[in-house]
């Protein structure tokens, strides 16, 4: 992705491959993206493209079989142990599932208390105390009310806002948001959106926002990327992808998205090939188009 601003975490060619020989599955073949403060990327694509896999290589859950991840310009593959802590603190996540995030048996104040134990040692149990309440403050909850209730107590809702939270609590310069509306009511999504907003903007934050809704990429992301099979099909600057999708797959994405003012028979023919735009899709494709100024595919083979 092009930008005026250094990357602070990149990936540089990255493939991750699950079994050997003709089992071999490419759950990421070759990714390449940048992120960049105070800008979000989104990675979107159906179930099973690839892109949980291509979160878990960025927290380091996974290590890449080719390719390399680089942290601030530098390799991180073969790093110290003072380096992966540093690279722990500035790159943080924030789950799918705010029910199963959060351990049931602890307090909010202690799910934002532990982050502040590991990474800042520094503070003393008031200091740390004061910068819990700014944290739920931060994301618009009653520090008094919520830091006291364990999660269940609270609403699907407010729990991603402690999830996010409890990211925030190490000062981090990347978000990880893996589908983070995905299982809330769709009355407290635009919330949450709001809210990853914010952080981009106030804290100039670089976000990776994961997700098969085109709607919701659109509405937090200046730059998109399509996903299908392991592999980026097609990428680039927000309107100019979804305004002019090249790639079969990408239009076939757009087309399952509810548009009032479109007819049915106007979507196109993609719907009626969806097994053939599959298949083509998952073949590797190193050949790059350049469709406009930062607006890229790879086209399907024929």
């Amino acid at each position: 992705m092009t930008g005026d601003t250094a990357p602070i975490l990149a990936l540089d060619t990255v493939s991750k491959v699950f079994g050997r020989g003709d089992s071999a599955v490419y759950a990421a073949r070759s990714v390449s993206f940048a992120l960049r403060p105070g800008r979000t990327l989104a990675l979107v694509g159906e179930s099973g493209s690839g892109k949980t896999t291509a979160a878990r290589l960025i927290m380091r859950e996974y290590q890449p079989d080719a390719g390399q991840l680089l942290f601030r310009g530098q390799p991180i593959g073969s790093s110290p142990v003072s380096s992966l802590r540093a690279y722990r603190a500035a790159v943080q996540m924030v789950f799918q599932d705010p029910f199963a995030s959060l351990n049931p048996a602890h307090t909010v104040r202690y799910h934002l208390e532990r982050p502040l134990r590991l990474h800042r040692r520094d503070l003393t149990r008031q200091q740390r105390l004061t910068a819990i309440d700014e944290l739920l403050a931060r994301v618009k909850l009653d520090p008094a009310l919520v830091a006291p209730k364990f999660p269940h107590e609270l609403s699907g809702g407010q729990r991603q806002r402690i999830s996010i939270a409890r990211a925030l609590a190490v000062s981090p310069e990347v978000i990880v948001a893996d589908e983070p509306t995905s299982m809330l009511d769709v009355s407290v999504r635009l919330g949450i959106l709001n809210l990853l907003n914010e952080m981009k903007r106030e804290l100039g934050l670089a976000l990776l926002y994961i997700t098969h809704d085109v709607a919701t990429a659109r509405y937090v992301a200046e730059d998109i990327m399509v996903m299908y099979a392991g592999q980026i099909v097609e990428w680039g600057a927000m309107e100019s992808v979804l305004g002019n999708p090249q790639h079969p797959y990408t239009r076939l994405l757009l087309s399952v998205v509810p548009d009032p003012d479109r007819r049915f028979d106007e979507i196109g023919d993609e719907l009626g090939r969806v097994d053939q735009i599959r298949r083509q899709s998952a073949i590797a494709q190193p050949e790059i188009r350049e469709i406009a100024p930062n607006h890229f595919l790879r086209p399907m083979p024929e």
